[in-house]
């Protein structure tokens, strides 16, 4: 069997379970010709369970069918939760936020993202998840 063409790989931030065939989906999957309901509906069922906004990674094909799979709420979103927060520190480095995070939220936040890492454990996550959080001027409490 030959293998399909890729036409475009497309990264769309949805909240979960709440994709309709309005913008941004519909405009974005239109552009390609392909049927938005085809990702609509099962991008909705796949879901359903989740909270907050996650991350679509699309692959369009040549002949117009499509593949997707979907990354949990982005790391500095999942923070920004925790602390309640709107945004970290414009300049990291040498400002930082008033909240510290502390190693029991970390885990948390780690365990939650480790399904969408590429590591073994849950330490090596808690380590990727405080490295965003030092780039947000976010200190990890000990």
């Amino acid at each position: 069997m030959a293998k399909k063409e890729v036409k475009a790989n497309l990264k769309m931030k949805i909240p979960a379970g709440k994709a309709s065939a309005g913008p941004p989906v519909g405009s974005t999957l239109g552009q390609y010709g392909v049927n938005m309901m085809d990702f609509v509906t099962p991008f909705n069922e796949a879901t359903k369970d989740m909270k907050g906004t996650v991350t679509a990674h699309i692959t369009i094909f040549d002949d117009r069918s499509m593949d997707f799979r979907v990354v949990s709420q982005p790391t500095d979103d999942l923070i920004r939760q925790k602390l309640g927060i709107q945004k970290g520190s414009g300049r990291p480095n040498t400002e930082k936020l008033d909240k510290k995070l502390t190693d029991a939220q970390l885990t948390e936040i780690a365990e939650e993202k480790a399904k969408d890492m590429n590591a073994d454990n849950v330490e090596a996550v808690k380590k990727m998840v405080a490295g965003t959080a030092r780039s947000m001027g976010v200190e990890i409490a000990n």
